[in-house]
């Protein structure tokens, strides 16, 4: 069953119980200036064929540039890079340029090839094996310590890069305040599930709930108060499920989804009994206060996912009017619906 083109109303759903926080292009550029300013200085290899070469560039260096190592061994030094990653790596010999360059991998060091003479085909050798810039030995400290701060700018930039990259991974697939799957993840990853439950012919539920009078919780005791129960919350309904398999989302202020693979309309309601017992008699901490919390829940749960068109589309909205309908009759309760195969939409023939 492909998902492309198939998410448009699960989408619509999600971002109505969702606020986007706004970002500018000024708080980008502050955010990515602290954490170079905190990064520790890039760490170097040199690697130099001449020892004269070599201890002449070490103590040219200014303080606090680059955080460096020389190793006069070619093999040696080879080994140490890909053992242990350096950013910048000052280097005379062009065949060692290409032995980085070869074995790389996902992470690219700024090479500064030095060379000793003052002439354009060895400083073209360089360039040619692979180097990022070139310089010669006489040129004067100022310049080269302008090259090398340089370098260490390439460096810091790619590294922010990097973890900016893996927090933002991070960030997308969990809720920032529950520290369960996030409104994204969900509206990414469960059609996934109901592709892969219709592809095997496996069941499958889901299973929305909504904690009661959370706005009176907000009102009466404070935003802060709303927000130490649903730090809590979320982990309450992960830890009563199956590790690995069975997984919750956040996907509105108070309202989250629980995912079922493999698990059948009949043990859907078990589960949703559960976890409704479980919040019912969880004493929560929140203002200093302990309160008692309830939650309704709605599930719609498919014992045999047919391959079908729109049909997590489907159980979304037959789980949710589930929801309204605990909701509508008085709370902390449970109300199921089950899709039937044969009545799944846009049945592929």
């Amino acid at each position: 069953m492909p998902t492309d083109g198939h998410t448009t109303v699960i989408q619509r759903v999600l971002e109505r119980r969702a606020q986007k926080r706004p970002t500018t292009e000024e708080g980008t550029t502050a955010t990515v200036a602290v954490m170079v300013r905190v990064l520790p200085p890039p760490r170097a290899l040199l690697v130099f064929e001449d020892s004269r070469l070599a201890q002449h560039t070490e103590r040219r260096i200014a303080p606090g540039v680059l955080d460096f190592e020389s190793i006069a061994d070619e093999f040696e030094a080879l080994r140490r890079f890909r053992t242990d990653y350096r950013p910048v790596v000052l280097t005379d010999n062009p065949e060692f340029v290409r032995k980085v360059r070869a074995g790389q991998g996902t992470r690219a060091p700024f090479v500064l090839y030095v060379a000793e003479a003052a002439d354009p085909l060895e400083r073209e050798a360089g360039l040619l094996a692979g180097a990022d810039d070139c310089l010669e030995r006489r040129v004067t400290d100022e310049e080269f310590n302008a090259r090398l701060r340089g370098a260490r700018r390439i460096a810091e930039l790619e590294a922010v890069l990097r973890i900016t990259l893996t927090e933002n991974r991070k960030l997308a697939a969990t809720d920032d305040l529950t520290r369960v799957a996030s409104r994204r993840f969900f509206g990414k990853h469960f059609p996934r599930e109901v592709e892969q439950a219709g592809r095997h012919g496996r069941a499958l539920s889901l299973i929305l709930c909504d904690i009661d009078h959370f706005k009176k919780i907000n009102d009466t005791l404070g935003h802060a108060a709303g927000d130490d129960i649903l730090k809590q919350f979320g982990p309450l309904l992960q830890q009563a499920l199956r590790a690995r398999l069975d997984w919750v989302a956040r996907i509105g202020g108070e309202e989250f989804a629980i995912v079922l693979p493999e698990i059948s309309h009949e043990a859907a309601l078990a589960v949703a009994h559960k976890l409704r017992a479980a919040v019912a008699h969880t004493a929560f901490k929140a203002a200093g206060k302990t309160l008692r919390v309830t939650a309704s829940f709605g599930l719609c749960g498919v014992d045999r996912v047919p391959v079908a068109r729109h049909l997590g589309q489907q159980l979304l909205k037959l789980a949710d009017a589930a929801l309204y309908r605990s909701k509508h009759d008085g709370r902390n309760r449970v109300t199921g619906a089950q899709l039937k195969s044969e009545d799944a939409p846009g049945m592929a023939q």
